[in-house]
């Protein structure tokens, strides 16, 4: 959901959901309602309640989202190492050969940095 919001904008629920049908047809309306409620709740999204149909948007910048999503995974499911987490993506088929060659570059450049 937040997603299709980065790339909708500010949207409605009935928007979000007809957006979320292009590549997940059984998503109904008041599945796509639900994830939003809740991840108001989490503070994930704005609402703006001022219409009829309420609208959301996401609470932050794209960035800084992922950035705390990832902290939060990190440390629930990888017992807070970050290396856990990159070797878990590395082994289980997650990364493309292009995605690896950019990833060698990043660390050899930092290899020549330190």
């Amino acid at each position: 959901m937040l997603r299709l919001l980065y790339a909708l904008g500010p949207a409605t629920a009935r928007q979000v959901h007809e957006a979320a049908q292009v590549s997940r047809p059984e998503t109904t309306y008041a599945n796509a309602l639900r994830l939003l409620q809740v991840m108001h709740g989490k503070g994930l999204l704005t609402r703006d309640a001022s219409a009829r149909a309420h609208v959301y948007a996401p609470a932050q910048p794209q960035d800084s989202i992922q950035t705390s999503l990832l902290k939060e995974l990190i440390h629930k499911a990888f017992a807070g190492s970050g290396k856990a987490l990159v070797l878990a993506a590395l082994r289980g088929g997650h990364v493309t050969p292009h995605e690896r060659a950019e990833i060698q570059a990043l660390l050899d450049e930092d290899g020549r940095e330190s």
